[in-house]
């Protein structure tokens, strides 16, 4: 089969030409658009991702497409319904970084909960008392989880290690052992430390809100690492300046525009879209010395990355063995 793969990093080339051993794989950096077109013209099999619009217009172009393996969760910039029509497959990767999210999670809350930043700068200085650096136990604390799909499952697990109590958040009904449902408010009030999971929808926008936000039990934790606009930035600098939160973890900010893919960040052709009041409240949350920000990282692993390649390569696998 020939086999095009679009909008490839460099350092993917030589995975799928291994991977895909057997094929006419091409390789290019480009999106699939009207320009690029031709690479695929004679293609049975195509790998996409988010900067590749494949309209019906395009299809009609390519006319042996079978297959697309798009290298994203989301296919909104795939004509699902003009591939439907000329037979054309089509299949994402629907999860990835399950556990490099979870972990990341669990980086923030022992690096704030144990003081690890100013102790790692105090000592570089040469100044190794330990006053001002008391932490606290896990340990028989509440955790609250705020969406308890794949990635809050996960941080579940990682927290029945710790030994913690566990409230949850659901859009459907669950029964998990040794995790307790409640309404966002209860989870709010009871929670020593809030984790945010949940996708970034008109519904959960803002989620997290001035007014919700004073309801969290006093010295509490905040851990981002879902999407920015879930929690109104005004309302995570009013709760610290209040001293209703005790700190915050943040991998993700408003400010950083709309992401719709994380591996969309490690893209040549990324543009950060920052708006100057957006970015004045980054900078006061950077400043504040019990908040921890990290540049929306917590999905960026080796593993990670690898099982969106694994898992493209496996779809076209898939596709090709039923179409023989």
């Amino acid at each position: 089969m020939r086999i095009a793969i679009f909008d490839g990093e460099p350092e993917e080339k030589t995975y799928f030409e291994q991977a895909l051993v057997g094929h006419d794989v091409v390789f290019t950096n480009t999106p699939l658009t009207r320009e690029t077109i031709q690479q695929a013209a004679e293609c049975e099999v195509i790998s996409i991702f988010i900067y590749s619009n494949v309209t019906a217009e395009l299809l009609r172009s390519l006319p042996k497409l079978k297959i697309i393996a798009t290298r994203s969760t989301g296919t909104d910039h795939i004509d699902t319904a003009a591939c439907s029509q000329q037979g054309v497959q089509v299949y994402n990767v629907p999860t990835y970084g399950v556990h490099a999210v979870a972990e990341h999670a669990f980086a923030l809350i022992l690096a704030l909960s144990r003081k690890l930043i100013p102790s790692i700068e105090r000592t570089k200085k040469g100044n190794f008392h330990s006053q001002g650096l008391t932490g606290f136990e896990l340990y028989g604390k509440t955790i609250g989880i705020v969406g308890y799909g794949n990635i809050g499952t996960s941080v579940g697990d990682i927290a029945k290690g710790f030994g913690m109590r566990i409230l949850a958040t659901s859009r459907s009904t669950k029964n998990i052992p040794g995790v307790t449902f409640v309404p966002l408010e209860e989870l709010l009030k009871q929670s020593d430390i809030i984790t945010v999971h949940t996708p970034l929808t008109p519904q959960t926008q803002h989620l997290i809100n001035c007014d919700n936000i004073m309801l969290c039990k006093k010295g509490a934790l905040l851990i981002n690492t879902s999407r920015g606009p879930v929690i109104d930035t005004t309302a995570i600098i009013l709760a610290l300046q209040k001293g209703v939160l005790g700190g915050a973890g943040l991998d993700v900010l408003e400010e950083e525009g709309s992401i719709r893919e994380e591996r969309e960040l490690l893209t040549s052709t990324h543009i950060d879209l920052i708006s100057a009041k957006k970015m004045l409240m980054g900078h006061v949350l950077q400043d504040m010395d019990n908040v921890i920000i990290t540049p929306h990282n917590a999905f960026n692993s080796v593993e990670s990355l690898e099982e969106i390649n694994a898992v493209t390569v496996q779809n076209i696998q898939s596709a090709l063995s039923k179409l023989s």
